[in-house]
């Protein structure tokens, strides 16, 4: 939590978080919903929408007890006093598992990551291409690349019903047949490739390249992995690489990401390596709901401004590259991007130029905060008797021009939903024609024609990546909170 003075409500302002007596006992198997209502009553962005939260909803405790004790399930309850389409609050049964450290992303696979589009003409039959192969890994090792096609393991036709099972929850080796296709047939050839399941630590960074283009150095990033915590720290290594080879341009690509699961005090550290040059100037601002704002305003203004850090921690410099312009790739089986990119993109766009490229981005711009069952939702003086938390929406993020982007970011270049996989080329060079068409536009600013999609009319039935990606529950911040008692 923000290192803050605790603050306590004077009366009038308790009364005004919620209409019900402390001197009440409540029940005790109405303990976790009076936790949920009050909570929700207290800070939900959108308590004002629903007229259950209303703080004249109920004259008393007793009528609050009442009603809370219409409903069985707690979860029920709490569901019920949200918004239509709210996804990204949550309930969470035992909150151990937020205390936990977040592992380093790991799996069981053979490495290969791959697409599935239906076979013309065959109304069963499905092809396999491979995206891309993760370095380190089994298929790493094997002749097996970007581009290629496959239709059977094993011998056995891949099927729509079958190819879950054949390549990821069958045999852990296994030989993959490859085949030749140029959009419309399939030609059956001799090469097989043998992958075997291994356990998998990601790397931090997927793929780092340094592209001369005229008098630019081109930094050019491929991250797939989330925002978390766990990979800043080489992050700030990999932007040591690109700084000492003076690069002037980022290329951030992110295409194969996974998502989300970040604080807005990690997105501003990595603005903060991607610039450098507006330290403790304003990054986020966060507007909370019509009763939680105007305390924050009047007691604790600064707790609602996440400013550029100095530094990666206390003893460590960031390797900023004081960049200008920074061009993300949002492309990918229909990705439009997460909220953690939205918020990276909208808090820089007062100082520098971010250049999107890819498709519409979804608008995720609200913030979530985790409550504790206790006076001050914080976890020190919780309630012993459950282990129930809310993670609900608790405010919405501006930048420092009080800009927003509920309605999403519009590309500067627009690219097909899905990859040509006729012509995938090779990531990190020129013949990757989505990079291409970055490296042009870094160029010469030509955002070029907009291609045809999908022009053999390919079903694309599934993607290996947008199976791993992560359920997005918003961008989350610490924020000390006034104790109610």
């Amino acid at each position: 939590m923000k290192n803050y003075l605790k603050a306590f409500y004077l009366l009038f302002l308790a009364i005004s978080f919620t209409q019900c007596s402390k001197e009440y006992k409540v029940p005790d198997d109405l303990v976790v919903h009076d936790f949920v209502w009050k909570g929700l009553n207290a800070y939900y962005l959108y308590q004002d929408q629903i007229e259950d939260l209303s703080d004249r909803r109920f004259n008393s405790d007793i009528q609050l007890n009442n009603y809370l004790s219409t409903f069985e399930d707690y979860n029920e309850l709490f569901s019920s006093l949200l918004i239509a389409n709210d996804a990204k609050s949550t309930l969470v049964e035992d909150y151990n598992i937020l205390l936990e450290d977040v592992p380093l992303r790991a799996t069981v696979t053979n490495g290969m990551e791959f697409g599935i589009i239906a076979e013309e003409g065959e109304p069963d039959n499905v092809i396999g291409y491979v995206t891309h192969i993760l370095p380190g890994s089994n298929a790493a090792s094997k002749n097996i690349k970007r581009g290629e096609f496959f239709n059977a393991v094993d011998g056995v036709q891949l099927t729509r019903t079958n190819f879950i099972d054949l390549l990821l929850d069958g045999a852990d080796t296994f030989n993959l047949n490859i085949v030749s296709f140029d959009g419309t047939t399939v030609t059956p050839n001799t090469k097989t490739v043998s992958l075997t399941k291994e356990n998998y630590t990601y790397p931090t960074t997927f793929l780092e390249e340094i592209i001369p283009i005229g008098a630019n150095n081109i930094g050019y990033l491929m991250y797939n992995n989330n925002f978390s915590k766990n990979y800043i720290y080489e992050l700030n290594t990999t932007f040591l690489d690109f700084k000492n080879a003076n690069v002037n341009e980022l290329v951030l690509d992110l295409r194969y990401n996974i998502g989300t699961g970040s604080f807005a005090r990690d997105v501003a550290k990595l603005a903060s390596l991607i610039t450098g040059q507006f330290a403790n100037n304003t990054f986020v601002k966060e507007k909370w709901n019509s009763k939680a704002q105007p305390w924050f305003e009047q007691n604790q203004p600064d707790s609602l401004i996440t400013k550029f850090p100095t530094k990666l921690n206390a003893t460590t410099n960031f390797n900023s590259l004081n960049l200008t312009d920074v061009y993300i790739v949002l492309n990918g089986d229909n990705f439009s991007g997460s909220s953690t990119i939205e918020l990276l993109i909208n808090s820089l766009k007062p100082y520098i130029n971010v250049h999107l490229i890819g498709t519409q981005t979804a608008g995720n711009n609200t913030g979530s905060i985790t409550l504790y069952n206790s006076d001050d939702y914080d976890f020190g003086n919780r309630n012993m008797s459950h282990t129930v938390a809310l993670q609900p929406v608790v405010l919405s993020f501006y930048n420092k021009d009080d800009q927003t982007y509920e309605n999403g970011f519009t590309p500067d270049i627009i690219l097909c939903p899905n990859e040509d996989i006729l012509n995938l080329g090779e990531l990190g060079k020129r013949s990757d024609p989505i990079l291409d068409r970055v490296l042009t536009y870094v160029s010469s600013g030509n955002t070029g024609t907009n291609v045809v999609c999908n022009s053999n009319n390919f079903e694309f039935i599934y993607n290996s990546i947008s199976a791993q990606r992560e359920i997005d529950k918003g961008v989350f911040i610490n924020q000390d909170l006034p104790n109610t008692n």
